[in-house]
């Protein structure tokens, strides 16, 4: 039988691309210092039993039960059966809440991915590992871009593209800091919004996003160079798109510019889909009363295993 397995993934935030990467732009996001563990042993038969902060679960490989609140690791777990001989004993242990989002599904399903496939006797390469991360995450959620994957994998900050799925790995760590509204909305209902604005004014929305794409490639040159004041002025003239989608309100706005006001802050916007969740800024900042200060580093390590 093989040693007890423990993969690492970090959480991630999207720093540019939000929308535009769903239509095929770039988009830009930051692997963090805090993540979610895998710790998968070994069992002689087909039993599988997986214990989380969620729930506590036992199946068996021959007929998989069904439990939402497991859905990424189920069909992890559902996606590799044909190379899964033996069961295990999975323990899931999250460094973050999974209301804050911070990508804990593409965390949980990197890990999880990579500790089937060390069980099963399979060395993946980080190409591979997104595309067999990309398969679970459409398979849950009928779409996904993929980029919160890509930073959890291969770490630091990453540019990512959908189609053809392009990551590169860009230079520097930038000093973020993010802020927790109190509120969010999921964010497929904040593209059906937008899709349905969208479908008003086509010509325009396609405008937008190709704007947004310039400025992500700005920003890559920004990062790359480790340019922060340039990169700062990025995000605050990626923002502009993101109110011109519609996916601002009047909490986030506050949150921004009293964060933009902060001498040590070069910029800030909203991280994510928006109508809610969290606003990213750039450098040192101080916390806002009123809302929750989530401290977070940029982290170089992409997903690590090892077997104990």
């Amino acid at each position: 039988m093989a040693e007890v397995i423990r993969v690492t993934a970090p959480g991630s935030v999207m720093l540019m691309g939000e929308h535009a990467v769903v239509k095929g732009y770039w988009a830009i996001a930051c692997a963090l210092d805090k993540g979610i563990e895998v710790q998968l042993t070994p069992r002689a038969d087909r039993v599988i039993t997986i214990d989380s902060a969620l729930c506590q679960y036992q199946s068996n490989l021959d007929q998989l039960i069904n439990e939402a609140k497991l859905s990424f690791v189920l069909k992890a777990i559902s996606l590799q059966l044909d190379k899964l001989e033996y069961g295990f004993d999975l323990v899931i242990k999250a460094e973050f809440s999974h209301t804050l989002g911070l990508g804990s599904s593409a965390a949980v399903t990197a890990a999880t991915v990579k500790a089937l496939s060390l069980h099963s006797g399979q060395n993946i390469s980080l190409a591979e590992h997104l595309q067999l991360s990309l398969a679970v995450v459409r398979a849950v959620q009928g779409r996904g871009s993929g980029t919160d994957l890509a930073a959890s994998i291969y770490g630091g900050v990453i540019a990512y593209k959908v189609d053809p799925c392009t990551v590169e790995v860009l230079n520097g760590l930038p000093e973020i800091s993010l802020h927790y509204v109190g509120y969010k909305t999921k964010t497929p209902d904040v593209l059906a919004i937008v899709a349905q604005w969208e479908q008003q004014q086509p010509e325009l929305y396609a405008n937008i996003y190709q704007l947004m794409d310039q400025i992500s490639i700005a920003a890559m040159r920004a990062v790359r160079a480790q340019n922060w004041s340039e990169l700062g002025k990025l995000m605050n003239l990626y923002q502009g798109q993101l109110d011109s989608l519609g996916v601002n309100d009047l909490a986030l706005s506050e949150m921004i510019y009293q964060l933009r006001a902060q001498s040590g802050v070069s910029g800030a916007k909203i991280s994510g889909s928006g109508l809610g969740d969290c606003v990213i800024s750039l450098g040192i900042d101080q916390p806002l009363e009123n809302y929750q200060q989530i401290v977070i580093k940029v982290s170089a390590q992409g997903v690590i295993s090892h077997e104990q």
